[in-house]
């Protein structure tokens, strides 16, 4: 075979073999031995995938076209690599495979079916909760009014339990593609923290939490005012939920210059019960929660820490967090000091690359 088509076929996302009658490879692509369709032993011929050659002799035998979908140990260690694979059967025995990576479309149809499960029980708790507090509600009337009003103010906890999730399940959507996002404009990093601190007011004081602001005055970010604000909010709210009776959450604000460009850190520090080490990497999950009980207790959606690692992802900038159990946690929130338009131009080899 040429050089000209061994590069064209290289050049391939899809890995492409084609094996004789006894099952040699006499043709293959890059694609297809990255995927271990094809291996070769030290001192020893390439020689196909077991499963490879199980699917070719199926085609040999009956002369139908098969379609399949398999999951492949990979070469190293990690998820089994999905594969959809297509065997036709050409002449002389020979048999060709087509091979297309589909790993990524498994992992996003478990992440769907994952998050289909957990709205489900989230919503199913409230609703649960509203419906044996009404039968209550309606038996205490006459006979116990104290009761009566103690169910009713059960029922307007969880029915603004049941908004605030509907809400965050809808912002979730929102960012995460639903919906085209705004165009990036000059925000005032003050105007983000008097709202901010605005909001929390009433949450800190009824425990007794201070929410003081520090830092450097004067800065602009880029990016969309209502969902900076909103992710600043969910972070304070956090860190009251999260933290003892009077304590001090600190809002602070600074500028980072490098070489090549600036960014604005909003930073939320806290003097809660802190995170334990395994949780650190998955406090971001949608739904995830360290403390499922006091989580409860506060009325946390398990939705607020997806909803700002969405929108400082969506902002180019990105949101850390370093915690020390029983001393407190702090979340930092990283944005652009400047549109993105103004930042330095990719290296054009990057940019003909397609997806970063």
């Amino acid at each position: 075979m040429g050089s000209a088509m061994t590069e064209i076929l290289d050049a391939l996302l899809v890995g492409v073999v084609v094996l004789d009658d006894t099952d040699r490879p006499v043709l293959v692509n890059a694609a297809a031995r990255e995927m271990g369709l094809v291996r070769q032993r030290q001192g020893a011929a390439e020689e196909a995938h077991t499963i490879v050659r199980s699917l070719a002799t199926q085609v040999r035998r009956n002369g139908v076209t098969r379609v399949v979908e398999l999951d492949l140990p990979r070469l190293t260690h990690g998820d089994p690599l999905g594969v959809n694979v297509r065997a036709v059967a050409l002449d002389g025995g020979r048999v060709a495979i087509e091979a297309a990576d589909v790993t990524e479309a498994h992992r996003v149809a478990r992440v769907r079916r994952d998050f289909v499960a957990n709205v489900s029980h989230e919503l199913k708790t409230p609703v649960g909760a509203l419906q044996l507090l009404a039968e209550a509600l309606l038996d205490a009337t006459d006979k116990d009014p104290a009761a009566a009003i103690r169910f009713a103010e059960r029922i307007k906890h969880e029915s603004a339990r049941l908004g605030r999730l509907v809400s965050e399940l809808l912002e979730l959507s929102r960012l995460q593609g639903a919906e085209p996002l705004p165009e990036p404009e000059p925000v005032e990093v003050d105007k983000i923290v008097a709202e901010v601190l605005d909001r929390t007011k009433t949450p800190g004081s009824a425990k007794h939490i201070e929410v003081a602001s520090r830092g450097a005055r004067g800065l602009t970010v880029y990016g969309n005012e209502n969902q900076l604000v909103t992710a600043v909010v969910n972070l304070v709210e956090n860190a009251i939920a999260y933290s003892p009776e009077n304590t001090t959450v600190s809002l602070s604000t600074r500028h980072l210059t490098d070489a090549d460009t600036g960014y604005i850190e909003i930073a939320v520090e806290d003097q809660g019960i802190g995170i334990e080490p395994r949780d650190i990497d998955r406090i971001f999950e949608r739904f995830f929660r360290a403390d499922r009980a006091r989580s409860r207790a506060t009325g946390g959606t398990g939705l607020g820490l997806a909803i700002v690692k969405h929108i400082a992802t969506n902002h180019g900038g990105r949101v850390d967090v370093v915690s020390t159990v029983g001393v407190g946690s702090t979340f930092t929130l990283r944005l652009p000091a400047r549109p993105a338009d103004a930042a330095l131009a990719l290296p054009p080899s990057v940019e003909i690359g397609g997806t970063p």
